[in-house]
């Protein structure tokens, strides 16, 4: 019997950055002038045994992190408001796509660091996949789309011309990024077991399991609907579920919960060999009932999932434990973390 030929389009053969650069187009340059390459070409990225000791990244610092490069945004347009008054939407929707953008990229470069340090999970069977030869164009305008729309409905839904950053309710902040991360988590559970399990909708979430070692630039490498639905359909969700249980969700509390969940959605794609996953408040919560989400669970999910799968959360292991979908791990064991070896997560 004949084998069918696989579709071009469904290569994962990345070669493009040893390319002629004559032959790259804005998608390549884009790339290339971000510098948001998951490795460098000339530095060694170290191999580990599946029993070799993972070493321990304190959630602690996570938090330093995301705060820090959320809260300077919110410190500079509070500056504005007091020496020139409240910005127009178009310009705040500008300010914050550029602050999403810049946050994103520098998460991406010191994730990159990191990854030279201490290696990437599964790495003494596969190196992590590149962006792929056939799918430069499709990376960069899913990325860009992240970008843009995000901002660009938080503004429209959100931000009030009257209210500036010191109006955030502080109170309700902790349980708001607690439960946003919960509530989007659920609907892209709901969504995401479905893509897997209904031979309908799978077509439109296979492309982003071409890659069975993602990195962060193919955290959103998929076709147009998941796009739709990773991009705009969750999150909508899941602000609207909030705003119907009573959360204020004010623009600048949302900015950081999103700030939260990019974070993880980048690490969680990064295949970093450290024991660490998602951050969030509550996390003390969820390894009291075992439900919390580690770096090597999503990437489990890449490389041992397809059309039946598990670990389905991205931000929680909650559902995946409520639903029993939750799948064994390999590296990240408990006896198999050396809590000596700390990896440190650079501000810089």
């Amino acid at each position: 019997m004949a084998i069918p030929m696989r579709n071009p389009k469904d290569s994962m053969t990345s070669t493009w950055r040893l390319w002629d650069r004559s032959q790259w187009g804005g998608g390549h340059w884009l790339i290339q002038l971000l510098n948001v390459h998951h490795v460098e070409l000339d530095q060694e990225v170290p191999i580990h045994q599946k029993t070799d000791k993972i070493p321990y990244a304190p959630e602690l610092q996570f938090h330093v992190w995301i705060l820090t490069h959320a809260a300077l945004p919110l410190v500079l347009h509070q500056l504005y408001i007091y020496y020139f008054g409240y910005p127009p939407a178009w310009l705040v929707f500008l300010y914050y796509h550029a602050a999403f953008e810049l946050n994103s990229v520098h998460e991406v470069h010191v994730l990159r660091r990191l990854g030279h340090r201490i290696g990437f999970f599964d790495g003494d069977k596969h190196a992590r996949d590149g962006v792929p030869d056939v799918g430069v164009g499709k990376t960069v305008q899913t990325l860009l789309s992240t970008m843009l729309v995000r901002p660009m409905y938080s503004v429209f839904l959100a931000y009030r011309p009257d209210e500036g950053p010191v109006s955030i309710r502080w109170g309700w902040l902790i349980f708001e990024t607690g439960m946003y991360a919960l509530m989007i988590d659920f609907w892209y559970y709901i969504l995401h077991r479905s893509a897997h399990e209904t031979e309908h909708l799978w077509k439109f979430h296979r492309t982003h399991h071409l890659t069975k070692h993602p990195n962060p630039l193919l955290t959103a490498y998929a076709d147009t609907v998941q796009e739709f639905v990773d991009i705009i359909g969750t999150p909508l969700l899941a602000y609207g579920s909030m705003k119907l249980m009573g959360f204020p969700m004010g623009f600048y509390e949302w900015w950081v919960c999103q700030e939260y969940v990019v974070f993880t959605e980048i690490l969680g794609h990064s295949g970093l060999r450290m024991y660490t996953g998602t951050a969030n408040p509550w996390t003390w919560l969820m390894k009291l009932c075992n439900t919390y989400l580690l770096i090597e669970d999503h990437d489990l999910h890449h490389r041992k999932g397809w059309k039946h799968s598990h670990n389905y959360g991205k931000q929680t292991l909650v559902w995946d434990k409520l639903f029993n979908t939750a799948g064994k791990r390999v590296e990240a064991l408990a006896d198999n973390v050396d809590y000596v070896n700390l990896v440190e997560l650079p501000l810089l």
